[in-house]
């Protein structure tokens, strides 16, 4: 992880884009990685935990009526997230992650380890839903930020 969070970094440095982050299941390890780089002061502005639905309402403006509807971790949630960080924080690149870490809390619907990572650089945006096998909650987590530090990566290209 440190390795691929190195490659962000100086990617993001010579390229002089900033990067915003708001997380829900992964509790700020995203933010944590990134921030354990040194000159990551260079590139990242703000990293937000709203693991409750109150705080993905208040502070991201995610409507009550999507979570009500969809759920906080859903496609349309992570969208929503990722979006008003975007507006927030207005960075170049903005990553959203909502997801159930397990070990309870999942369903047949949705299951432990479904984990949805948003990405917007510019005007392109893109949310992805994996479904990680290990349920353990540490490992779901740092896959979940292993998977976010690569796709910061392929809109790096």
């Amino acid at each position: 992880m440190k390795k691929l969070s190195q490659k962000v970094v100086k990617i993001l440095k010579k390229k002089r884009l900033k990067v915003s982050f708001a997380e829900s299941c992964t509790g700020g390890l995203l933010s944590s990685t990134i921030t354990s780089i040194s000159g990551s002061s260079k590139v990242f502005t703000i990293g937000l935990v709203t693991y409750s639905n109150q705080s993905k309402i208040n502070l991201l403006k995610v409507p009550k009526n999507i979570i009500r509807k969809h759920g906080a971790v859903s496609y349309e949630t992570c969208l929503t997230m990722v979006k008003n960080l975007s507006k927030i924080s207005k960075t170049n690149i903005s990553v959203s992650i909502t997801g159930i870490a397990g070990p309870k809390g999942g369903t047949k619907k949705k299951p432990v380890g479904m984990v949805f990572i948003g990405i917007k650089k510019y005007n392109k945006t893109l949310v992805k839903k994996h479904l990680f096998k290990n349920k353990k909650r540490t490992s779901i987590q740092k896959a979940a930020v292993i998977k976010a530090l690569n796709l910061i990566l392929s809109f790096l290209k």
